[in-house]
């Protein structure tokens, strides 16, 4: 029985099947990017259901935002991401997706149940008259692609309003390399600023027979890759973090023809701002050496999302409730590698914090992020809902030596 007295922990316990019947239903119904209408209406009918949130639909096209408030004091949010990936799952489990080709291999349908959750809890405490400020429940999509213009959910959403008022914002990830009763976290920059390149070698063409009478843009390739190969390496300091990739090589249409161009697209991936311009630039040079045997080139970069960056006082103060609530729990702290998260777009305008929450299961197998058997120890639902529910509420009472500014 929940009572004024019951702790979010215990609350958190008390819809733990609640909480796997809904991230199984999601896993179930996969959709992709900018195209979560069925997750966005189950998830906005939830809400309502719960009675007294705030629902506000077709956010970014197929956000939704839930609001709860008490009238007065800060405004804290979390944030969900809702999208699936174009993967066919390889699975027994009697919830594999429905949908062909397309899976949740990335965890969204546990971060969508565990932002339901919270919703549920605050939902129950604002009506007893236990909430303290207002909360909003950002359930965002998009966060594996973007659209037409190159942009994903996170900055949409923010196009559309939704940070305007808020003063603090944290969220998840599960996390398949560590177990159950494990939490990820990192100050400042923890995932990376993600770029795309696409470059050109243009040379002229001719006759296979005939290579002298040409200036071959494969020959010509061939001084591009080897400089750009120990780019990171001899460009970038060895105190920064960067990785730079070249992904796709297209040209020519015949044995017997040189052709005219040849196109390379790659990845730029680095944590800090000024690593980011100064391997941008260093790319683009490396492509005018070109330009010495007598070719020319041309260069385009697609910014993608921003570094994540970890607000460290914030992050510090997450560490303590996990601490508080799991006294057991075991606290990992290094960063969380070279992929992308469009959250950090919202940390980019206001102080925000994410941690990975392990979840992996224990069968041996590895069931990595964007696989096809990626699957999660359910057990890690609750613990997810506590932590962020209990932060949140903290926050939003003043329950914390970590003063909203």
């Amino acid at each position: 029985m929940i009572t004024d007295k019951t702790t979010i922990k215990e609350e958190a316990r008390a819809i733990a099947q609640q909480l796997r019947e809904w991230r199984r239903h999601l896993h179930q119904y996969p959709e992709l990017s900018f195209q979560e209408y069925e997750t966005s209406q189950f998830v906005a009918r939830k809400l309502r259901e719960f009675g007294n949130i705030s629902v506000q639909t077709n956010i970014a096209k197929t956000g939704v935002v839930g609001t709860l408030s008490s009238g007065s004091g800060p405004t804290i949010a979390i944030r969900a991401d809702m999208d699936a990936l174009p993967i066919l799952e390889q699975s027994d489990h009697t919830y594999r997706s429905k949908r062909s080709g397309v899976m949740h291999a990335c965890g969204h349908d546990a971060h969508t149940a565990i932002l339901l959750g919270i919703a549920k809890i605050f939902s129950d405490r604002s009506k007893e008259g236990r909430l303290a400020g207002t909360i909003k429940f950002l359930f965002q999509p998009a966060e594996e692609d973007t659209d037409e213009e190159g942009l994903s959910g996170a900055p949409r959403m923010i196009q559309e309003g939704i940070l305007e008022d808020v003063e603090k914002v944290i969220a998840l990830h599960v996390c398949p390399w560590h177990p159950v009763g494990v939490i990820q976290v990192n100050d400042g920059y923890s995932m990376a600023n993600v770029d795309v390149f696409h470059a050109k070698i243009i040379g002229s063409g001719g006759h296979g027979g005939y290579p002298h009478m040409t200036n071959d843009p494969i020959w010509i390739l061939g001084s591009v890759l080897q400089a750009f190969y120990g780019l990171v390496s001899r460009r970038i300091s060895p105190l920064d973090t960067a990785a730079a990739s070249i992904g796709m090589v297209n040209t020519g249409t015949a044995s017997n023809i040189i052709p005219e161009d040849v196109s390379i697209t790659g990845t730029l991936r680095t944590y800090s701002p000024e690593a980011r311009e100064k391997l941008i630039q260093e790319v683009e040079n490396i492509f005018k050496i070109s330009e010495s045997f007598g070719g020319s080139y041309s260069f385009h970069v697609e910014r993608g999302e921003p570094a994540l960056k970890n607000d460290p006082e914030l992050n510090t103060f997450l560490v303590q409730t996990a601490k508080d609530l799991y006294p057991e729990i075991q606290i990992e702290r290094e960063p969380f590698g070279m992929g992308g998260e469009d959250f950090g777009y919202m940390t980019e305008k206001i102080p925000g914090a994410m941690f990975f929450l392990g979840c992996s299961l224990e069968d041996g197998k590895n069931r990595d992020l964007h696989t096809n058997i990626f699957d999660i120890d359910e057990r890690c639902l609750e613990i997810g809902v506590s932590i962020l529910a209990e932060t949140a509420d903290r926050l939003l009472s003043g329950k914390t030596s970590i003063l909203l500014q």
